[in-house]
């Protein structure tokens, strides 16, 4: 039995779904909204930071989100562009993600970012379940 199979369509309709959520990401980092950022994940979601804190739970994330995401973006935008989607199965995908820091007036900041986001259908919705940021050195 093939658990990967997705006709066309529905594949077509699932990454813009996917895509939506790390729309939701990218605009919950831009606008400085932990709580946001946090409600995107599963209850029992595990998220290693860029530099490899490890957290457990949405309320481990959020907490931790509260902490650094206000006034982090002051000087700043960020854009999250997925690059990649493998579905594992119909319901659980596996998302690379180029993020990209830039200044106001657009020119880069720092290096990028390679997150990974496996990603599961809860209840008909998207949910960050298992995410690793990385950043990507002299990019």
């Amino acid at each position: 039995m093939n658990t990967t199979a997705l006709d066309e369509r529905t594949r077509e309709t699932e990454i813009e779904a996917i895509k939506q959520v790390v729309a939701a990401v990218e605009h919950s980092q831009r606008n400085e909204l932990p709580d946001a950022f946090a409600d995107l994940f599963r209850p029992d979601a595990i998220w290693t930071t860029g530099h490899g804190r490890r957290l457990f739970g949405r309320e481990e994330i959020a907490a931790f989100t509260r902490r650094v995401l206000p006034g982090a973006m002051k000087d700043m935008t960020p854009v999250y562009e997925v690059v990649h989607v493998l579905f594992i199965r119909p319901d659980v995908a596996a998302v690379k993600v180029r993020q990209r820091y830039l200044t106001l007036d657009g020119r880069p900041v720092g290096d990028e970012g390679s997150p990974l986001y496996v990603m599961s259908k809860e209840d008909g919705h998207w949910r960050l379940t298992a995410c690793q940021n990385t950043q990507v050195l002299d990019s």
